[in-house]
């Protein structure tokens, strides 16, 4: 039974995602900050496999700590989905104004976080095993009050090329999965209608292409691609 770990699995695309895995006979390791959210999420998941979940923040050494134990106890890990992510600010300030002690946290859950995890887990991700980092087309093109999140991702796509170049036996994707109808789309327009985007679960068969295809290590965009 293969293996994964993904962040910020109570919802949006990280639940999708769990969902197609648990569908697949993937057993799952799943964090979020919010342990009524995550509680929730496993027990729909547990019916169909075995789950593991784990709330706590993951600017805190001491729960990615405890989610490295977890996969040690579970024979190691197939997959890691570095999905959790923040915004940031919202109304999304101009880079001018961008306070940056809050640019800084920014940085730390959409950067850090994901390359911590990363480093307390390389015992436990065998040769193939697959390492997606969930970026943003906010990366690469320059959107007027985009630029704390963009930056964050841009920094995260260059992390995810280095390391693919580091750790040639894994394969490291960094993945856009494009616009999606979730809380945090939601956050970057308040008060504008959202409805006409697509729900992550569009974009869940690019990643399971990912996970499950014998793609070279790379930067994707989820909708381009096509599970097996």
């Amino acid at each position: 039974m293969p293996t994964a770990l993904i962040t910020g699995a109570s919802r949006g695309l990280g639940l999708a995602l769990a969902r197609a895995l648990a569908a697949r006979g993937w057993a799952l390791l799943l964090d979020a900050r919010g342990p009524a959210a995550l509680a929730a999420a496993a027990a729909e998941l547990a019916a169909h496999t075995h789950v593991v979940a784990i709330s706590g923040d993951l600017r805190n050494s001491a729960h990615v700590a405890a989610l490295a134990a977890a996969a040690r106890e579970l024979g190691g890990l197939d997959a890691l989905v570095n999905n959790a992510s923040t915004l940031g600010l919202s109304p999304r300030p101009q880079l001018l104004d961008y306070p940056l002690d809050a640019l800084a946290d920014l940085f730390q859950v959409n950067v850090l976080a994901p390359l911590a995890l990363a480093q307390a887990l390389r015992d436990q991700l065998p040769p193939g095993a697959r390492v997606l980092n969930v970026t943003s087309d906010a990366a690469v093109e320059p959107y007027a009050g985009w630029g704390g999140y963009g930056a964050s991702k841009a920094a995260l796509e260059q992390l995810t090329s280095i390391l693919a170049a580091e750790q040639p036996d894994w394969r490291v994707y960094a993945v856009d999965p494009g616009d999606m109808r979730t809380q945090m789309h939601q956050e970057a327009f308040p008060g504008e209608d959202i409805s006409d985007r697509p729900p992550p679960e569009a974009s869940v068969p690019g990643l399971l292409a990912l996970l499950t295809e014998d793609h070279p290590s790379g930067r994707y965009a989820a909708r381009t691609l096509v599970a097996a």
